[in-house]
C-alpha cells in the first residue's frame, strides 16, 4: 500500500497528550500508507501509557517542555533535518485515515507552488457522527472569518491533517501555543508564496476523550485577527 515516491524523505510529527487509546491504531496505520523516515511523538507529559505505546511501535519521543499543540508542534519542527523534503501532521486520537496521505503527498509532487494540502472535513464525505453539532457550526464560523480575512479560500482551516514542504516550516518562530497554530500554519505558507490545497477526506469518530474545549474556540478566532492585522 505504500507510494512509490520513496526518493523524498518524509516524516511524521504527532503531538500527544493522554491519547493510550488511539496512538496505536494511528502509528500502525501510517506505517501501512506511509513511507516515512521517522514518526516523532511529541508528548505533553502523559499520565498513561501513551509514551509506552508509541516507543513500542518503533516511534522517537520527544517530551514537551509547556502546554499545548502549538507547543508541542514548536519542539517537534526543531526535530527536521536538513534532507526532510515533506512534514506529515496528524493526530493522535485515530480520527484522520492514513490512507489519504498518498494523495497528498502527490498533490505536493506535483505542483511546485503548493506548499501545503489539508485534509477537509467537511466536503462530500462529511461524519456527522463525528462532529457534534456545537463543534460542527464553531468550525463553520471559524472558517468563515478565517477566509474573509485571510483570502485563502479554505474549507476546513482547523484541520489536524497536513502535509507541508518541509522548506514552509524550517525558520518557523511558533507563537500559538493551542489549537490555534493551525491558523497560523495557514498565514504561514502563504506568507512564504505557496498555495494550499485541499483533499476531502472522512473523519472518524475519536479514541479516547476529547482535548478541545468551546472556550478554545476564542483563542483560534484571537489568532486569526493577530495573524491577518498584526504581520
Amino acid at each position: 500500500m505504500k507510494g512509490e515516491r520513496s526518493s523524498r524523505s518524509t516524516i511524521v510529527l504527532i503531538a500527544a497528550l493522554n491519547e493510550e487509546e488511539g496512538i496505536g491504531p494511528t502509528i500502525k496505520e501510517l506505517k501501512k500508507y506511509v513511507e516515512a523516515s521517522n514518526i516523532l511523538v511529541v508528548d505533553g507529559n502523559s499520565s498513561d501509557r501513551t509514551v509506552e505505546v508509541a516507543k513500542n511501535l518503533g516511534a522517537e519521543i520527544a517530551l514537551q517542555d509547556g502546554l499545548g499543540k502549538g507547543d508541542a508542534l514548536s519542539k517537534a519542527v526543531k526535530h527536521l533535518d536538513s534532507d526532510v523534503d515533506y512534514v506529515i501532521f496528524t493526530d493522535a486520537d485515530y480520527t484522520y485515515p492514513a490512507k489519504y496521505l498518498q494523495e497528498m503527498l502527490k498533490v505536493l509532487e506535483e505542483n511546485p507552488d503548493v506548499g501545503m494540502v489539508c485534509g477537509n472535513r467537511f466536503g462530500n464525505t462529511l461524519n456527522t457522527k463525528a462532529l457534534n453539532n456545537l463543534f460542527y457550526f464553531g468550525n463553520r464560523l471559524i472558517a468563515f472569518t478565517h477566509n474573509l480575512l485571510n483570502g485563502v479560500q479554505l474549507q476546513d482551516p482547523l484541520t489536524g491533517l497536513r502535509v507541508v514542504r518541509a522548506e514552509v516550516l524550517r525558520d518557523w518562530n511558533v507563537k500559538s501555543q493551542g489549537f490555534d497554530v493551525e491558523v497560523e500554519l495557514n498565514h504561514l505558507t502563504e506568507r512564504k508564496g505557496f498555495g494550499i490545497a485541499e483533499v476531502p477526506i472522512k473523519y472518524r469518530a475519536r479514541l479516547g476523550t476529547k482535548k478541545l474545549r468551546v472556550t478554545d474556540g476564542a483563542t483560534i478566532l484571537k489568532r486569526i485577527l493577530l495573524e491577518t492585522f498584526y504581520q
